[in-house]
């Protein structure tokens, strides 16, 4: 809604696309609030440059990373309507065997950063897809303990608070390093590495 989640994407696409052979996408999923609505909460524009993606064109991918906020615990309504989009994917089986990863955004550091990964969890598995966390291969920027930060091992994470706190260059830096070493293990997984 803020551009929280569109914030990790861009860093997780420079890590993603920084792997030889492999080149990312971005999508976002349709918004089911109306206009009206967003305003009086605030909401920005969304980018008109990044397309809106259809439940058929996961298939195409060789791997998924899902980034989304958060709205009590568990993923946002929208993106929950995505994935209920998914059901025919699901019947047969489209997306079994393909990586996948989560990133999301939190109003707050009580807000669901593991709650929503674990309920997200969920979706994938009933794809049959691979759950590729980002664990603690990021190192020290996973263990910080002066600073606030987003992420966890299921994967980057930043919170928004009110909308006004922006990503911090750790949040970042996370995000940036999932992106390639998901792409890696994609690309191990795909035989091109």
């Amino acid at each position: 809604m803020y551009g929280h989640v569109e914030k990790l994407a861009e860093e997780i696409k420079k890590g993603a696309d920084s792997v030889e052979g492999v080149e990312a996408t971005l999508w976002q999923v349709p918004e089911t609030l109306p206009e009206e609505v967003l305003g009086k909460m605030g909401a920005p524009p969304k980018k008109s440059d990044v397309p809106i993606i259809t439940a058929n064109e996961l298939v195409e991918a060789d791997g998924i990373i899902f980034g989304f906020p958060t709205r009590f615990g568990m993923m946002a309504a929208q993106f929950k309507a995505f994935m209920d989009s998914t059901g025919g994917l699901w019947g047969s089986q489209k997306l079994a065997g393909k990586p996948a990863g989560i990133f999301l955004s939190t109003g707050s550091q009580g807000g669901g950063q593991e709650t929503t990964a674990l309920t997200a969890i969920t979706q994938l598995t009933h794809h049959g897809m691979i759950f590729v966390p980002v664990g603690y291969t990021f190192g020290a920027g996973m263990f910080e303990m002066e600073k606030v930060k987003g992420g966890s091992p299921y994967g980057a994470g930043t919170f928004a608070g009110d909308g006004s706190r922006l990503p911090t260059e750790l949040e970042l830096g996370l995000a940036l390093h999932q992106g390639k070493y998901f792409a890696d293990i994609a690309k191990k997984l795909k035989g091109t590495a």
